[in-house]
């Protein structure tokens, strides 16, 4: 009953802090929980105490904190952020709290020295674009290196929401990595549609793919960020798609071995050896298509990304440890 209690009085406290979050920045985007405040505590809760659906608490938060960090007012901004802060650590000592399941493999853990070239000048922001293997913990090792360094975080879920708001598709951006298995089977294959679907489509999208559509939108979306805010992003081929805008920026690929990941999404997902391999297999493949078709280089290839490392040898709170050491040696951070 204790632990109970607990998710619902930090869920409570979420709720509360967007609302306060919302009135001091008084954005025309509003609110992160739009409904009544006993379900979205509930939904709050059934996310805190599942450990498969972290990946949505965790974009959930870093909404509420990228909008916190635009608020004018010091005072506010600061009171604010230490809510945050504070929620935030709770959330990492509860059973189910997300970055509980490492990826360290401690016969492989030791600190090595690493080099990065100035890629930005006093005027630049801070672009990190984040490519990961599942089950190697990127997801985690972004979202806490964003806390870290107090720069906002976006992934699948944050860009669908973002969009959304915007009047774009609903449901139109969504990370493989992130879909039921039977989902990633249909995922850029269109099946199941109509032809009659499809012409629909084909005439709303200006004659482009309702994909390349949303590639399209949500290219539109990255660039505009980065001439605004510092950011991290996961995914959605942001590293080639500000190198094709000149846009300055650090691209990381983690990566962690086989049967490392294998163990961490059978931990994470609840699934027996055979359907963990299987999904994770399926998952990197559909990863691996998507940014070789649309950005035409190879996925996960170290020659395209300017640090590549193994996240076994680091584990979730080193690899933030060694990022940051990197920025501050040789950026303005």
């Amino acid at each position: 009953m204790e632990n109970k209690n607990k998710y619902y009085d930090i869920a409570e406290r979420i709720y509360d802090l967007d609302g306060e979050v919302y009135e001091c920045v008084g954005s025309s985007l509003g609110r992160t929980f739009t409904g009544d405040k006993r379900t979205c505590v509930d939904s709050l809760v059934k996310l805190m105490r599942t450990k498969p659906q972290g990946h949505l608490l965790r974009s959930e938060l870093a909404l509420i904190s990228n909008m916190a960090r635009t608020i004018r007012k010091d005072e506010d901004r600061s009171r604010l952020m230490r809510k945050y802060d504070e929620i935030l650590k709770e959330i990492a000592e509860l059973p189910a709290g997300f970055g509980k399941v490492e990826i360290l493999d401690e016969n492989r853990a030791k600190l090595n020295t690493s080099n990065l070239r100035q890629k930005f000048s006093k005027d630049d922001h801070l672009i990190i674009c984040i490519g990961r293997t599942h089950g190697s913990a990127g997801n985690d090792i972004g979202f806490a290196l964003a806390d870290a360094l107090r720069i906002n975080y976006y992934d699948a879920e944050i860009f669908n929401e973002v969009l959304r708001r915007l009047d774009a598709e609903k449901d139109s951006v969504v990370d493989v990595a992130d879909l039921g298995t039977n989902e990633i089977e249909n995922k850029y294959q269109g099946s199941g549609r109509t032809l009659k679907e499809r012409l629909k489509d084909f005439d709303r999208y200006h004659g482009l793919t309702k994909e390349d559509a949303i590639f399209f939108n949500q290219s539109d979306l990255i660039c505009k960020r980065a001439k605004e805010e510092d950011f991290i992003v996961m995914g959605r081929c942001a590293d080639v798609i500000l190198a094709n805008n000149h846009i300055p920026h650090i691209s990381i690929f983690i990566t962690a071995p086989f049967e490392q990941r294998v163990h961490r999404v059978m931990e994470v997902n609840n699934l027996d050896h055979k359907k963990a391999e299987r999904l994770l297999k399926k998952i990197d493949r559909q990863h691996s298509k998507y940014y070789n078709f649309y950005t035409g280089q190879k996925w996960g290839d170290a020659v395209n990304y300017d640090i590549c490392f193994n996240s076994a040898s680091y584990g979730i709170e080193e690899s933030v440890e060694i990022i940051e050491r990197m920025l501050n040696q040789h950026t303005n951070v």
